[in-house]
């Protein structure tokens, strides 16, 4: 394992070290801190971001607990194919569409987290949405705001002003980058908010309606910024140095939801520091797949070798009145099939 130039690396209790050159790493300090949190004693932090910790310590412990639930995102999202979402070496230095994605995942977990502590009321400062008061209508008819409607926006202005702190102090083209993707990220979470609602009347008739605002599963967001990830677009600066065109004619110009890069990104087949490559070898791939997690594509034409391994399994289950599913143990022998490593 390397450092990165801040020289820290935080290993999490899910047992995967993450480096990053912005705060994301951080957070996880931070939490592990608890209430106490010395903020002037956590590396990578500018002077704006560290004001922000020692006003609100509680946030930020709510921000490292809350970020492994954007780390199992990403992982699950990328479970099949060579890049696993392990980041490792000089992997977000460079400005690649694989760093798009994890800044736009990070900044989209800050928002749900802290928009669930303060629904769950958890932190002081916030709490259910304010604005949502009275009445209101929707295609079913008019209903009242009642219950708790997640915060989204305050969790949202929040994270742009601590995340993008240290962006707005460079302004170079990378920092540029990242703060696209921030926001991109950021939008995502509030582009799932659901309306739900609970009846009220006789029988269930439904004649009046209480609805809240609540966000969907974090899942929803993760499978959409993957989807941004596929198409997201490569970029160079334009001429005045203030935003981005396409860096080809015939791709359209991104917008504010696109993720952004500028350089193309490795094949992930070796173990390469310098572009943040730990290879495949070693992967589980699927021999009869034809996708990313095919032993073809997954080991980078290399080969596999294939392992006889006894795994335990529920089977023969049977449901009991009422109201159990009672199953055996059985145990099975599967073949499991991993790349070779680089002779």
């Amino acid at each position: 394992m390397n450092l990165l130039p801040s020289g820290i690396c935080f290993y999490l209790s899910v047992a995967i070290c993450w480096f990053t050159s912005r705060v994301d790493a951080s957070w996880w300090y931070m939490g592990t801190l608890g209430p106490q949190v010395m903020c002037d004693n956590i590396p990578g932090l500018i002077n704006k971001q560290r004001q922000l910790c020692r006003q609100h310590p509680k946030v930020m412990q709510a921000i490292g607990a809350g970020i492994k639930n954007w780390i199992g995102e990403c992982q699950h999202q990328f479970r099949n194919h060579r890049w696993n979402c392990n980041l490792f070496g000089r992997l977000l230095h460079r400005s690649s569409r694989e760093a798009a994605f994890v800044y736009a995942i990070s900044s989209a977990g800050m928002v749900y987290t802290l928009t669930r502590a303060c629904s769950q009321g958890e932190l002081e400062n916030c709490s259910c949405d304010p604005g949502k008061k009275g009445s209101s209508r929707d295609a079913k008819g008019v209903f009242d705001w009642g219950g708790c409607s997640d915060h989204v926006d305050h969790a949202i202005k929040f994270t742009q002003v601590f995340i993008d702190a240290k962006e707005r102090k460079e302004r170079d083209a990378r920092a540029l980058m990242n703060l696209h993707n921030n926001r991109a990220g950021r939008k995502a979470v509030k582009r799932f908010m659901n309306l739900e609602c609970k009846c009220h009347g006789v029988s269930g008739s439904c004649n009046v309606r209480t609805c809240w605002l609540a966000m969907a599963d974090f899942r929803q967001t993760g499978d959409y910024l993957r989807k941004k990830y596929n198409s997201a677009i490569q970029v160079v600066m334009n001429q005045y140095g203030t935003g981005f065109t396409s860096a080809y004619r015939m791709f359209k110009r991104p917008t504010k939801n696109d993720l952004v890069y500028f350089e193309d990104s490795p094949d992930y087949c070796i173990w390469d520091h310098e572009s943040g490559s730990v290879g495949t070898g070693g992967r589980v791939c699927n021999r009869t797949s034809r996708g990313a997690d095919s032993c073809e594509v997954m080991c980078c034409g290399r080969g596999y070798d294939t392992s006889r391994m006894s795994r335990t399994t529920k089977c023969e289950c049977k449901f009991h009145w009422c109201c159990a599913v009672h199953c055996r143990d059985c145990q099975e022998e599967v073949d499991v099939h991993t790349c070779k490593t680089q002779s």
